[in-house]
């Protein structure tokens, strides 16, 4: 059996890393976080510790595990779970193997008072991330080259709903009976939608058809904004699952990105979208 790894094992295999191009740790050379502190310090209050607890994470140290998150496209859970598993990352965190990790849930809690909290009147987490989308054009990081559209399905757990309850939720409202039980409407997720994904279906080898698949899915939707060179998430929108693709075009458009082609798939395709404001080659195909 190999024996467990060693301080000496781990910075080697970060030399590795390295030698192969790491693109976070270019990120912390180029972008002095600490210029987002005070915003941080301000936007998001330290809870009282006085009752004892776990000690809170930096500000700074969250805000770059949401620059992780949103770069990569990741959920809550799937974040924790890189950052736990990913060398990379936890470099780019400063954190060693055997410091805690945050986990989904305090994940989750920052980012909501990020969105809470207001600067200039503005929510907060979009003003720092602008900062920071300025800070990269800076260091070179240009957005010259076109970007991508796309969207996916994020999972949330199943509900088990009453027709009277969901055509209250349907409708905006509240069902009477969860009104009445705070604990139950806690526990009651009102916003995620299904919908149905389909899948095509890969031709057989002897050519003989296939049935295209039709899945139901239910939960939300990751409407993304990529820069096509740099693969950075420039802009980025959740709503339900249902919410057609084309009708967060404009939301996801940088018109900071000095290339006018957008590649996007057929979900976003219309005589609506593609004339008024587009060229015709504009909107191409990423298949």
């Amino acid at each position: 059996m190999r024996g467990q790894a060693g301080f000496f094992d781990v910075e080697a295999r970060l030399e590795q890393v390295s030698a192969k191009g790491d693109s976070l740790e270019r990120l912390s050379a180029v972008v002095d976080f600490e210029l987002f502190r005070a915003d941080l310090d301000r936007a998001v209050v330290r809870s009282d510790r006085s009752r004892g607890g776990r000690p809170p994470f930096d500000h700074v140290l969250m805000f770059k595990v949401l620059i992780l998150q949103s770069s990569h496209n990741l959920s809550d859970d799937r974040t924790e779970y890189l950052i736990r598993d990913r060398l990379s990352f936890m470099r780019f965190l400063g954190l060693g193997l055997a410091d805690t990790v945050p986990d989904a849930n305090t994940i989750w809690t920052f980012r909501e008072a990020l969105t809470r909290a207001r600067i200039a009147g503005r929510p907060a987490i979009e003003v720092l991330f602008e900062r920071f989308d300025a800070a990269l054009a800076t260091a070179g990081f240009l957005a010259m080259s076109g970007q991508i559209i796309d969207a996916s399905i994020v999972a949330a757990p199943k509900q088990r709903n009453t027709d009277d309850e969901k055509c209250d939720i349907k409708e905006g409202r509240i069902p009477r009976v969860w009104a009445k039980k705070p604990a139950k409407l806690r526990q009651k997720d009102r916003d995620a939608r299904w919908t149905v994904k389909y899948t095509k279906a890969t031709p057989s080898p002897d050519g003989a058809p296939r049935v295209d698949l039709a899945i139901p899915a239910f939960g939300y939707k990751n409407h993304i904004g990529i820069d096509r060179r740099h693969r950075l998430i420039r802009r980025w929108t959740v709503t339900d699952a249902a919410r057609h693709d084309g009708a967060l075009l404009p939301e996801l458009i940088d018109t900071n990105n000095t290339a006018g082609d957008v590649w996007a798939d057929t979900a976003y395709r219309s005589k609506a979208i593609e004339v008024p404001r587009w060229p015709p080659s504009a909107l191409a195909d990423p298949s």
